[in-house]
């Protein structure tokens, strides 16, 4: 992991990092020479047409060190994510350079004048993003704070308010990558009670609220999803609570409830899953991940709206105490549910979760899922689908989406869709007629919000995590949605 400093200048750095937009170098006479950036100037113009994002070390002469270019586009040429995904070039570059111990990234004058401040945050947030990598499971891992230092330097780093913005983007970038170095823990090293443990000690260290629930407190809570999910493993199950109080007139304030799905491994249960990909399904927990990350964000930035984290979390085993098609269970808000598939697990802890949310009556309840595989049939990996009760909310989010760089899309909910859960031997079923799976399971989920209950439903299945190395990131875990709710919880009115 690198680390990212502020310093009035670059001295000492063994390698730079200049920005380019299109076919013009953004060069600082205080770092670069007159020469280098001639020198630097003539190569970048032979390299041809680009594209934001482009990342290149220089191979020219009349460089005193190694230079990283990196193609920033014209202002207001790039979107959200393709300036975090350009940074995340830089961080990845970065990390993996040989024999570099100190990198200043060069911020000429004026450049933050044409970009607002989100664009300074961006870039702090997405270098972390591309420098990480997770190693805990080699044989040699990688020492702890392993890679560059790196400093943003120039005329453009004096300015307070670019300071102040990567000072808070550094700090979101370093909470993401510490939760996915969770989410990366393979389901053997990591179950329930482990994320209970860690839980419980980050409450401890960062000033939350913290509250669990285990087998005997589910069981009088009613919460009868969550343990029916579980009861085909050896490891029990847990429910967790982890509260931001909030700041200043915040405290008074009611808090804004987040549910993550925290399956720690999905076999399918008895229902069971294919073997082939069955291995990403460590990753079933990035939605507990993700709220548990975005409620450390608002502690360590300090926002003033509280904000509460809801994580059921559950293995999804076969064996012979296994959950079986047919059984019927009774939830926390008392409404039964035939369960005529166990793969529809997720939506099964996310129902009690929420009706445990619900009675606290907050300002508005977001739950997210790595929840159907019919979202990246829908949108592939680019997008998480985003549907909901009040369209406020889900404008919110798709702001807060625009900010960090995440894209959300909406999809209906017509209560049509609620239709085919009908079943004659219960409440409802957990599964419908398999027709708009990731609308359906949205609208399974929404039985178990109250009526005028500000409610949205964010599934992360396609973007939760990355099977093959990326440009900008290594695979695994990427903690989709985090920073999206950080942002949406610190904008709050």
């Amino acid at each position: 992991m690198i680390k990212l400093e502020l310093a009035k200048n670059g001295k000492g750095a063994d390698a730079r990092v200049v920005l380019a937009a299109g076919k013009s170098l953004l060069l600082d006479g205080t770092w670069v020479k007159a020469a280098e950036g001639k020198a630097l100037a003539t190569w970048w113009a032979a390299q041809g047409a680009g594209k934001v994002g482009r990342v290149v070390w220089a191979s020219c002469g009349g460089l005193e060190g190694p230079v990283l270019v990196v193609d920033v586009g014209a202002a207001g040429a790039a979107d959200a994510q393709s300036w975090f995904r350009s940074w995340g070039c830089v961080g990845k570059a970065l990390a993996r350079a040989k024999g570099v111990k100190k990198v200043a990234i060069l911020l000429p004058d004026g450049l933050w004048a044409e970009w607002p401040d989100w664009a300074a945050r961006t870039a702090a947030a997405g270098t972390l993003f591309g420098a990480y990598r997770w190693t805990g499971g080699k044989s040699k891992p990688a020492a702890k704070g392993e890679g560059p230092e790196v400093v943003w330097a120039g005329a453009g780093a004096a300015d307070k308010n670019v300071q102040s913005a990567l000072a808070r983007g550094a700090e979101e970038g370093f909470v993401q990558c510490a939760f996915r170095d969770l989410a990366n823990i393979p389901a053997q090293r990591l179950g329930p009670e482990e994320l209970a443990a860690f839980a419980k000690e980050l409450a401890e260290k960062e000033g939350l609220e913290f509250r669990e629930w285990d087998e005997a407190a589910l069981e009088e809570a009613g919460c009868g999803g969550i343990l029916g999910v579980a009861q085909g493993s050896a490891r029990p199950p847990r429910l967790l609570r982890v509260a931001w109080p909030g700041t200043g007139a915040g405290r008074t304030r009611k808090p804004i409830a987040l549910v993550g799905k925290g399956v720690m491994f999905d076999s399918g249960g008895i229902c069971l899953k294919p073997a082939k990909g069955m291995e990403w399904m460590q990753y079933d927990k990035c939605g507990a991940m993700a709220v548990l990350c975005a409620v450390a964000m608002c502690a360590r930035l300090g926002v003033e709206q509280p904000v509460v984290a809801w994580v059921p979390c559950a293995d999804n085993m076969p064996s012979g105490s296994a959950l079986r098609p047919g059984d019927i269970v009774t939830m926390a808000d008392g409404q039964t549910v035939q369960v005529v598939n166990t793969d529809a697990e997720g939506r099964m802890l996310l129902a009690d979760a929420l009706a445990m949310a619900a009675r606290e009556e907050p300002e508005a309840i977001v739950d997210v899922a790595t929840l159907t595989g019919a979202v990246i049939i829908a949108l592939g990996h680019e997008a998480a689908a985003v549907m909901g009760s009040d369209e406020d909310l889900v404008e919110d989010l798709f702001d807060a989406g625009a900010a960090v760089g995440e894209r959300l899309w909406e999809l209906p909910l017509w209560k049509e869709y609620g239709e085919p859960f009908e079943s004659p031997f219960a409440d409802c079923k957990n599964m419908g007629d398999r027709t708009a799976g990731t609308i359906e399971a949205a609208a399974f989920l929404q039985r178990f919000v109250p009526a005028g209950q500000a409610w949205a439903h964010i599934d992360i299945a396609g973007t939760a995590w990355w099977e093959d190395e990326k440009a900008f990131a290594a695979p695994g875990a990427t903690l989709a949605a985090a920073r999206l709710l950080c942002r949406l919880v610190e904008n709050w009115e």
